[in-house]
Parts: C-alpha cells; sequence; structure tokens
C-alpha cells in the first residue's frame, strides 16, 4: 500500500469518526426528530466530510439502533416508543443488575476508590446544576462498573441495548428534579458495589431501572 493510499484510509476513518459523533450527538439531542428523513448530501455539506463518511456513519448508527433505512426512501431517524423504550430498560434492568452483583463480587481498593470519586463527581455536578455533566459522567460511572464485573456479554447487550434509547435517557437526565432522585440511587449502587456486596448491589440497581421505567411517565 503507498503512502497516499494510507493517508486516505486514514482520513476515512476519521471522516467516519467525525460523522457518526456528529450524527449521534444529533440525535440524542433531538436537533434531528425521530422520524426525520437523513438526506446525505445535507449531512456531507454540515459535517464537511465525504459522502462515504456519512454512508458508513448512517451504516453504523443502523447496526445501533438509532436509525432505520427505508426501502426505496433512505434512511431516518428510529422512532422509539415508550412501550419500546420500557420493554428495553426491563431487559437492561436484569443485565445491568448481573453487572452490579459481579462488579461487587470482584471490587478491589482501586476500584473502590475509582467509583468512590465518580460519586463524589455526581454529587459536585448535581450541587452545581452542571446536568450535562452529570448525564456524562453517569454514562461513565456505568461503563466504569461493566469494566470491574468483567462480564463481556452482558456489556455487549447492554451497550447495544442502550443506543436504541439513548435519547429517551438523555432527555430524562434533563428534566427538572430527575437528577437529583438518580444522584441517590448510584449512591446506592456504589455503596453496595464498595461494600461487597453482590446481592445489595444487584437490588440497587435494578431499584434505579425501575425508577427510570417510572420517571418515563404514561405512554402518549
Amino acid at each position: 500500500m503507498s503512502v497516499s493510499q494510507s493517508s486516505g484510509l486514514e482520513r476515512g476513518t476519521q471522516g467516519k469518526a467525525i460523522a457518526v459523533e456528529r450524527l449521534r450527538q444529533a440525535i440524542v439531542q433531538g436537533d434531528v426528530a425521530p422520524g426525520q428523513r437523513l438526506v446525505e448530501s445535507e449531512l456531507v455539506e454540515q459535517f464537511e466530510v465525504t459522502r462515504g463518511s456519512v454512508r458508513a456513519a448512517i451504516d453504523e448508527l443502523v447496526a445501533e439502533g438509532l436509525i432505520e433505512r427505508i426501502h426505496n426512501r433512505g434512511a431516518r431517524v428510529r422512532s422509539v416508543s415508550r412501550e419500546q423504550a420500557v420493554e428495553i430498560l426491563e431487559c437492561r434492568k436484569v443485565l445491568e443488575g448481573l453487572i452490579a452483583a459481579k462488579a461487587a463480587a470482584r471490587i478491589t481498593p482501586p476500584d473502590a476508590d475509582r467509583l468512590r470519586r465518580y460519586a463524589e463527581q455526581l454529587s459536585a455536578a448535581v450541587h452545581d446544576g452542571e446536568l450535562l455533566e452529570y448525564s456524562a459522567l453517569n454514562h461513565e460511572m456505568h461503563a466504569v462498573l461493566r469494566e470491574i464485573a468483567g462480564q463481556e456479554t452482558a456489556a455487549d447487550l447492554i451497550a447495544r441495548l442502550n443506543a436504541q434509547i439513548v435519547r429517551h435517557q438523555f432527555q430524562l437526565s434533563l428534566r427538572p428534579g430527575r437528577p437529583q432522585v438518580s444522584l441517590g440511587e448510584h449512591l446506592a449502587i456504589v455503596d453496595a458495589v464498595v461494600a461487597g456486596d453482590p446481592i445489595a448491589a444487584e437490588q440497587a440497581m435494578r431499584d434505579h431501572l425501575d425508577s427510570v421505567i417510572g420517571a418515563l411517565g404514561p405512554a402518549a
């Protein structure tokens, strides 16, 4: 492979990564509405990447469940109903409970310190009203729990489920009063995992997901 070919592949990979991140963010934050058709030429101009990068990004987000392809009509943002979101969260509750239990059984002193730091950062973000930071830290903490648990199959399934309802979760995280409720639930999870109590950790995680389901509200 020549140097120019190698550079071209690198630029293509970088362009795809940019397109994936920006398109995912636009969907999560509601800049692109559920059911809205995605026009490749518009995305090329908006993201300043190649058409190939846009197509690759759409393919990746189709695999994640954020976008769907309609025969002879191109791609559009997938619309996930409240009922579908609840079903996904019910599945996630079982898997996340397993993760919490495994993490509690495998916890080490350095891991415990990491989780305590996240608890402190989450508390500070809520106290300061930094809701976007709280949402980001929330996702990071769950990722750390999966890392500690070492249950790769469950972690992979959770990632696939989360991608489909990420917009619901983002909107919920910004709802007035919700971060305060969520914070208490996450602190309970951290306490149980750090204490090395798998049963309490699993129950705390299940209670948290039940709370998320309830917070979605009644179906429209």
